[in-house]
């Protein structure tokens, strides 16, 4: 079994656990016991509770499909500090944040995880999330996402049946999810697609987002992909390379890759390539401004040519460092380098 399946057939048993230690009602419960001091308060917003005026914790709400990595996600915002929260009824979110409030600072960040474990209660996440905006709580949605195929294997690796296919087929749970969880990911802060990533890569991701002492106004990564193996389904924004003529029909450049130096001096040699660069830089800053005036603080750039080896690496690599220069903080991932 590799490390990526060990890591799921622990989060899928923990999905199926009874309602006991684990359960949002107790641990919330425990809140003050939990709490280690290492998040920081969120600035500007006070509630008042007796007497005193209390810092408000910030909130992260994550979900998503089963078997997407929830509990790896969890688990790395606990590792950075964060108080977590796993399976809690959506009606219960206020007044865990409420508990946090009262903490004195001890509970600076919470992070809650739901799912269609609670499905019962899934119904009040809405009117919850009213609640939130109501009391001025700054709260972000991560949603884990993942392909059809990725799933059925995952599930298939643990012999575990999906929480909602009930009588049917994985693939019958899975389609009864993403219909639930449709509108809740078209809210998401943050998407992250999972089907290629294993356990350190996607806590790589989460770290990148989450572990800065100090909230940048817009994160971004640059994702390099190739068309051949499918569109990144947690893009934004996707550009495409294949304008440029293909390295990989240059007999001494198709071993190498678009951060060999001189791959990137042969596609950046190509009439039209720095213009791209440049303009579409433009671009960027014109989207990255809209961004920020809607409150949307993460992006992702998908950034393809054909195989994903050439001409989009050497693009994403710089683009990614023309963003940096203007104050973005920049992930970098070469999603389909190596696969040939």
């Amino acid at each position: 079994m590799t490390e990526n399946e060990h890591e799921q057939e622990h989060e899928q048993e923990h999905e199926h656990e009874p309602e006991s230690a684990h359960d949002g009602t107790d641990r919330a419960h425990d809140s003050t016991d939990r709490a280690d001091g290492a998040g920081h308060v969120s600035t500007g917003t006070t509630t008042e509770t007796g007497d005193a005026t209390a810092a408000i914790p910030e909130l992260v709400i994550i979900s998503g499909m089963s078997g997407a990595g929830r509990s790896t996600a969890a688990k790395c915002l606990e590792d950075l500090g964060w108080f977590v929260v796993d399976n809690l009824p959506p009606a219960l979110i206020p007044t865990m944040v409420e508990l946090g409030a009262r903490s004195q600072g001890n509970v600076a960040r919470i992070a809650v995880v739901v799912d269609v474990r609670g499905r019962r209660f899934f119904d009040n996440l809405r009117e919850s999330l009213a609640d939130l905006a109501a009391r001025h709580v700054t709260r972000r949605i991560v949603f884990l996402e993942s392909s059809d195929d990725a799933l059925v294997r995952r599930f298939e690796s643990v012999r575990r049946p999906h929480p909602l296919q009930g009588d049917g087929r994985i693939v019958d749970g899975i389609a009864a999810e993403r219909d639930l969880l449709r509108e809740l990911r078209g809210d998401a802060d943050l998407v992250i697609d999972t089907s290629s990533l294993n356990v350190h890569e996607l806590r790589a991701k989460m770290d990148a987002q989450f572990a800065g002492d100090e909230e940048p106004e817009l994160r971004a990564t640059v994702m390099s992909f190739g068309f051949k193996y499918g569109l990144p389904v947690d893009a934004d924004l996707v550009a495409d390379c294949r304008f440029l003529p293909n390295p990989h029909w240059v007999p001494e450049l198709r071993p190498f890759t678009g951060l060999n130096e001189e791959v990137s001096a042969y596609v950046f040699n190509q009439p039209g390539a720095k213009e791209f660069l440049n303009q579409y830089t433009e671009l960027l800053q014109l989207v990255a401004a809209g961004y920020r005036r809607e409150g949307k603080r993460y992006v992702t750039i998908a950034v393809g040519c054909t195989g994903g080896k050439h001409r989009s690496v050497a693009m994403s690599e710089k683009l990614a460092a023309r963003l940096a220069a203007e104050g973005i903080e920049t992930v970098l991932v070469h999603r389909d380098m190596g696969r040939e």
